[in-house]
């Protein structure tokens, strides 16, 4: 019974399974999820982060127990890592600056982070590649995509910081 809940979890319901790109179908689902739960269904954004960490800490052992009879140690139909890591940038735009963000403004910087996130989630810069290079377990699978995600928050940065003192 674990074994078929993790399989569902870490391959988001079955999306993982898709036969093309699953990991940017992950991370586009993980992008509209978080515009319902923020401009939609208007969760307040402490429940949204207890949410994430949940998902976040059982994704390890999920994960884990998903692979371990498995060769390949990072399957492309686990994407739980696509969602934690595209969650990241849009949990932090959602909550910086303590302002609210209109829906047109969301979608524009959301969509924003889901190409960022995707490109360096393919590219894999250092030290995203070091994690998917030299960690063949949950750890190593999950961590690329987190740091990934930390990209496309310091990506952001840069571009607010330029627009603030250049715009």
């Amino acid at each position: 019974m674990i074994k078929k809940f993790n399989s569902i979890f870490v391959t988001m319901f079955g999306l993982g399974k898709v036969k093309y790109i699953p990991g940017t179908f992950g991370s586009l689902a993980t992008t509209i999820l978080l515009y319902f739960f923020f401009h939609i269904f208007n969760l307040s954004s402490s429940f949204i982060l207890l949410i994430l960490i949940l998902i976040f800490i059982y994704s390890f052992p999920a994960v884990a127990n998903y692979i371990e009879e498995n060769d390949n140690k990072d399957p492309k139909e686990v994407i739980i890592d696509e969602f934690i890591g595209q969650s990241i940038p849009i949990y932090l735009y959602e909550i910086s600056h303590g302002t609210e963000k209109t829906s047109n403004e969301a979608v524009f910087f959301y969509f924003v982070c889901f190409f960022l996130f995707r490109f360096f989630d393919i590219v894999k810069p250092f030290p995203v590649n070091y994690f998917d290079k030299n960690f063949k377990n949950n750890f190593g699978v999950i961590m690329d995509d987190i740091f990934a995600g930390f990209y496309v928050v310091i990506c952001l940065i840069f571009f607010m910081i330029l627009k603030s003192n250049f715009i």
